[in-house]
């Protein structure tokens, strides 16, 4: 047990050179997310005022032409994840703010993510923007089992809806592993909303303890934008999500992004502030000291340079597709966020 312990930790300290070796011989498994802003098509739907803005004649003057250089720059951006560790890329990756499931197609379609063979799982939620989550996955690296969208319910105030949330079922790691795909309530209004966060968190708590009441073996890992950080109720409270590994309880929850918040590592800015909404939860049981079992290895916010403003009042923000409604060719007011979990092949 030493021995492989030793093992597991040398790989926090392994040089770049070796670090593939090491994470073929280990098996090491990626797990991203990336809000993908505003990602909507062309076409007017009239069933979806959320996309007056995202039309050729709105205030984006948003044209076939930028929807397909925005479908190259987030094609480009997912496919890059984890490449040093993980050469085939991400086993998962959770979307958010995608228009509708023709946008999901489009991005699938688009090179050079046409060429890594994912498949998607998307539904349509009730948003007033007219937005959803969904998951891509690589077959080979996630073999899909189930899937089922949660709506978000206030019995307070039935009238609001938001993005459902999104539950995928799978195996990795011949191991059985459940993600739910989050988008929760803006921050619109201060304070006052952070009661629909706390709502937002109480359903996905009663999504996880459903899926581990089914099968306690069974690994769930809660993504997505949170629009709040690691410290803030919703998720250090309502979920439980603890700040180190030494602190998660059986049967609990590990924050895997909140020592990057620790550091100051943010995925979004704003107003000067970094802020770490798109966070990646854990449960107990992927918090472990061998590798003989899927296991928990790091965490990462991918804020590579290219996808950061390089000058101007909005230096070092991320490099978003507008300035206003100005058109910049950029990627998104967010970072990408990956987990990475390691196993033993032998």
């Amino acid at each position: 047990m030493r021995k492989k312990l030793l093992i597991l930790l040398a790989a926090l300290v392994l040089p770049a050179a070796t670090l593939r070796t090491w994470a073929q011989r280990m098996g090491v498994y990626a797990v991203a997310f990336y809000n993908l802003e505003n990602l909507f098509d062309t076409e007017d739907d009239p069933a979806n005022p959320g996309d007056d803005e995202f039309l050729p004649d709105g205030p984006y003057r948003w044209t076939p032409e930028k929807y397909r250089q925005k479908l190259s720059n987030m094609a480009t951006t997912l496919a890059k994840l984890a490449r040093e560790t993980c050469p085939g890329g991400p086993a998962v990756i959770g979307i958010s703010e995608v228009e509708n499931e023709r946008v999901v197609k489009d991005l699938l379609a688009t090179e050079p993510l046409a060429s890594m063979g994912l498949s998607y799982v998307h539904y349509e939620s009730p948003d007033r923007r007219g937005i959803d989550v969904a998951l891509l996955y690589n077959p080979k690296l996630f073999r899909l089992r189930s899937s089922h969208p949660y709506p978000y319910r206030l019995e307070s105030n039935p009238a609001y809806v938001t993005r459902d949330q999104l539950l995928v079922s799978g195996t990795m790691a011949g191991e059985p592993v459940s993600i739910i795909v989050n988008h929760w309530p803006s921050r619109y209004g201060g304070g006052k909303s952070n009661p629909l966060r706390e709502a937002a968190a109480r359903l996905c708590l009663h999504i996880a303890d459903s899926v581990r009441r089914a099968d306690p073996s069974e690994k769930v890992i809660i993504m997505g934008d949170l629009n709040d950080d690691p410290t803030d109720p919703s998720c250090a409270k309502v979920l439980g999500a603890a700040r180190t590994k030494k602190d998660v309880k059986e049967g609990g929850f590990f924050n895997a992004t909140w020592p990057l918040y620790d550091r100051g590592i943010g995925s979004l800015c704003y107003q000067d502030t970094w802020c770490l909404y798109d966070q990646q939860i854990i449960s107990s049981n992927l918090v472990n000291k061998s590798a003989e079992t899927l296991t928990f290895w790091k965490a990462e916010v991918f804020n590579r340079e290219y996808l950061i403003t390089p000058s101007g009042k909005k230096k070092g923000y991320p490099l978003r597709s507008f300035d206003g409604t100005h058109w910049q060719n950029g990627y998104s007011d967010h970072f990408p966020t990956i987990t990475y979990y390691v196993k033993r092949l032998d």
